[in-house]
């Protein structure tokens, strides 16, 4: 059975901080503002994922309130959910990801963020989409405030495994 999960964040951008998008650290002369290094593409794709899966979302796994996630990499976020989603019997078919940011342009990094996402999920590239649009110049994200992310992701649910139970024998 085929699972669906749609997933959003955005966060504003400050001076400062360096920002990185799919994994990639952009040259660019601001960062996004956030309690880890606040990639959105990563965390949209993340919730994406526990929504398929009904597993809750990012706040619920990661919350901003625990200094353990301070500072950590959306790969490394990733990399936890592809555990928990293996641990529930779940698979990846593919991940559609939209970035949403009047600058920097972010074409040519690209092919990098599909291979860095893949890698921490334990898929091929060619079954993660990454694409950037701006918002011609309209809100927030068109002003240059910030940078948001939208994902969707397929899940299939893997055949479990059936055990015999065994006594040991003394």
């Amino acid at each position: 059975m085929a699972r669906v999960g749609i997933g959003y964040d955005v966060h504003r951008l400050i001076e400062g901080r360096p920002l990185f998008l799919g994994g990639v650290q952009i040259p660019f002369a601001k960062g996004l503002a956030g309690h880890s290094d606040a990639d959105v593409l990563c965390h949209a794709i993340i919730d994406a994922i526990l929504g398929a899966a009904n597993l809750g979302d990012i706040g619920a796994h990661f919350p901003d309130s625990q200094p353990e996630w301070k500072d950590r990499s959306g790969l490394f976020f990733l990399r936890r959910v592809k555990k928990l989603i293996d641990e529930n019997r779940f698979g990846i078919v593919n991940v559609d990801a939209t970035v949403l940011a009047e600058q920097p342009k972010l074409r040519p990094l690209i092919p990098q963020m599909a291979e860095n996402i893949a890698g921490a999920l334990g898929i091929e590239t060619s079954v993660v989409s990454v694409k950037a649009t701006t918002t011609e110049g309209l809100g927030y994200i068109g002003e240059g405030k910030g940078i948001a992310a939208q994902a969707v992701v397929s899940l299939t649910k893997k055949p479990g495994i059936k055990r015999k139970l065994c006594q040991k024998l003394e």
